[in-house]
């Protein structure tokens, strides 16, 4: 309760026995504190009942109270997810909402110590590793005070305080797997080993001292192998290789980009040129290195480019000047001197795309793009950030590098256009 003192609380409520105890133990202390109830609108009558009782407790305490409605069944149709996955999306999305407008310290969840177990058991069945096996961890901004409290010690005080709570009546059915974990596993194991809940505490510490020690060597790893550029990540291959444990070293280190150990190190051993794609990221191997980049929005964007009036808000940097009556000089490849009148069509940035030809400046025909890479020894990173300034679909400057020969000043030029690089 230390740590609460002096900060603002949100306390997640549902109506129920350990966040009613949870609520009452904040009054006692006289921690100042608000109140957020969700309905998820499963229950019918039952589920208004428990958004009346914690109302209007609040209303009796004087604490500041916010609810909402979901449309749970719905949001879970849509979004193809299991009923208890949608209702916690939608209560923590909800939570980070009202955190942010209103300025709260900390979300306080009255998740106990048979919750712990109850997770603990269900991850060991799903193969999960050492973080799996922690149970409801606390975060930065998220304090569960009771999870080191078995379900028992919350009901005694309840009982002797006068704690009013609603009991929830779907914990009562074997619908989901926590709860036939809860009625017909735990009962066995406190039947067998009577203090399973107080060795199992003991447990946790260990495995949460493990994990400690886990952490701090993976950020040394960490530290030493991946190499921080300005846009990328880069990751030598050879390093990588070297590590005992490879598959638990892998997991640890791209697991946070969404990728899979076991695709990672099939890729540490393939070819130059191959990609792994995460939701959030792409792995490219790089000749002797892993290059880790983060999706961006602008890599599917098409970004109109207008010679008059140059956004500041361009992936690059790009200035245009309009020039009459110049003699011819050399330019720079960092310039593009293109004629005005040329320019038939829009001009606008995008990137490289299978297919893509042009004429480059100073050489005969037309030549695919890819291979105008290849034959400048473009790596695969500098590929992917080649911006390209195109008129409709005829690229006009692979900018910084050559101009397409079609769009160049010529000595009928009246009114050149230059753009360039700064």
């Amino acid at each position: 309760m230390a740590k609460l003192v002096g900060k603002q609380i949100l306390l997640a409520h549902s109506g129920g026995l350990d966040s009613s105890v949870m609520a009452d133990l904040l009054v006692k202390a006289k921690v100042p504190f608000s109140v957020a109830h969700c309905n998820f609108q499963l229950r019918g009558e039952e589920s208004n009942s428990d958004a009346g009782l914690v109302k209007a407790w609040c209303f009796d305490n004087s604490i500041p109270f916010f609810s909402v409605e979901f449309a749970t069944l719905e949001y879970k149709k849509y979004h193809k997810k299991s009923t208890q996955l949608a209702a916690r999306d939608l209560r923590y999305s909800w939570f980070d909402e009202i955190m942010d407008g209103y300025a709260f310290d900390f979300l306080v969840t009255a998740h106990h110590l048979n919750d712990q177990l109850e997770t603990f058991l269900i991850n060991t069945t799903r193969g999960t590793g050492v973080s799996g096996l922690l149970g409801i961890q606390e975060r930065e901004h998220l304090l569960r005070p009771l999870r080191s409290i078995p379900k028992k010690e919350l009901i005694q005080y309840a009982k002797e305080h006068g704690v009013i709570w609603n009991e929830d009546s779907s914990n009562a059915s074997d619908d989901y797997l926590r709860n036939e974990v809860r009625h017909h596993v735990i009962p066995i194991i406190e039947d067998i080993v009577p203090n399973a809940l107080h060795n199992f505490q003991s447990t946790l510490d260990h495995l949460l001292l493990t994990n400690d020690f886990i952490q701090t060597s993976l950020e040394t790893l960490k530290q030493k192998l991946f190499i921080i550029e300005k846009e990328h990540i880069k990751i030598e291959i050879k390093g990588l290789l070297k590590l005992p444990s490879l598959l638990f070293c892998v997991h640890h280190l791209f697991s946070p980009y969404g990728f899979n150990s076991k695709e990672v190190v099939k890729l540490l051993n393939s070819e130059s040129g191959k990609i792994l794609y995460s939701e959030t990221h792409r792995l490219i191997r790089d000749r002797s290195f892993l290059i880790l980049i983060e999706k961006r929005l602008e890599e599917e964007q098409i970004i109109l480019f207008d010679p008059n009036n140059p956004s500041s808000n361009l992936p690059i940097n790009l200035k245009c000047e309009h020039l009459v009556n110049i003699d011819s000089r050399s330019w720079r490849p960092n310039q593009a001197a293109l004629d005005q009148k040329l320019i038939k069509k829009h001009l606008f940035l995008r990137k490289f795309k299978k297919g893509d030809y042009f004429y480059p400046a100073g050489m005969k025909g037309k030549k695919l793009l890819s291979k105008f890479f290849k034959d400048e020894k473009y790596s695969l990173l500098e590929k992917e950030q080649q911006w390209l300034l195109c008129s409709d679909d005829q690229i006009v400057w692979v900018v910084g590098k050559r101009c397409d020969r079609r769009y160049i000043m010529n000595d009928n030029t009246e009114t050149i256009l230059l753009i360039y690089v700064i």
